[in-house]
């Protein structure tokens, strides 16, 4: 399977439990960490709580490998590591306060020479 199709996995099960402003940023250029970013919301608690185990549980009946989970227990900041794909799922003020899409989406300098 690819990271592509592993991609729309993680998409759709953020879609199938509401998750809000999902977005998904391509950092092959800038990491060799993960392939896509993937970024949601979720209005409370509980919410980013069952978003992070509808991604988890929705891969591994595909067959994808759930790498690690981080900050299940509090629920503001949930990590689902999938290997070329990561999940982050948020409380909208965490997102705020951390701006991922900001900090991976930086372009370019201009005037610089590729050497």
């Amino acid at each position: 399977m690819s990271t592509a199709e592993l991609k729309e996995f993680v998409v759709s099960a953020l879609e199938a439990l509401k998750g809000h402003d999902i977005q998904v940023l391509d950092v092959r250029k800038l990491t060799t960490v993960a392939d896509y970013m993937v970024i949601a919301s979720g209005s409370s608690n509980r919410q980013v709580k069952a978003l992070a185990n509808e991604v988890i549980e929705k891969c591994e009946a595909a067959g994808y490998r759930t790498l690690g989970v981080e900050g299940e227990s509090y629920g503001e900041w949930v990590l689902v590591d999938m290997g070329d794909v990561v999940a982050h799922i948020m409380l909208p003020q965490v997102r705020a306060f951390y701006n991922l899409e900001k900090l991976w989406n930086i372009p370019s300098a201009q005037g610089v020479k590729e050497q």
